[in-house]
């Protein structure tokens, strides 16, 4: 598998957010040799490695681009009516939306 991204390369992880590409590296996990991004967080530089098969649905992505910076600012400006009333529905929701990795789900 071509992988997009290169080492120093910034990405996102869903529920950890921004990240740097440390490394592509191989290694040997429950039995099985793969490759693996190796990723540092930003926030906390927590080191996370991903097999390259996963990374898709794992949800990693490149950062937003100026243009969709500003679609999303538009999608934050407007109230959602679909908000559940009760907050456990709620919490369950924005989990939802937080590991499914897509920005305007999330907004």
């Amino acid at each position: 598998m071509k992988l997009k991204w290169k080492k120093g390369d910034t990405v996102i992880y869903p529920q950890h957010g921004a990240c740097v590409v440390l490394n592509i590296k191989r290694m040997k996990a429950f039995g099985k040799t793969s490759d693996y991004l190796i990723l540092r967080t930003v926030i906390n530089e927590m080191t996370l490695s991903i097999p390259v098969e996963q990374i898709s649905a794992v949800g990693v992505r490149p950062p937003v681009s100026s243009s969709e910076l500003q679609d999303l600012v538009s999608v934050l400006s407007k109230a959602d009516p679909r908000v559940p009333a009760n907050w456990s529905r709620r919490f369950k929701n924005h989990q939802e939306k937080l590991k499914s990795g897509d920005v305007y789900q999330v907004a």
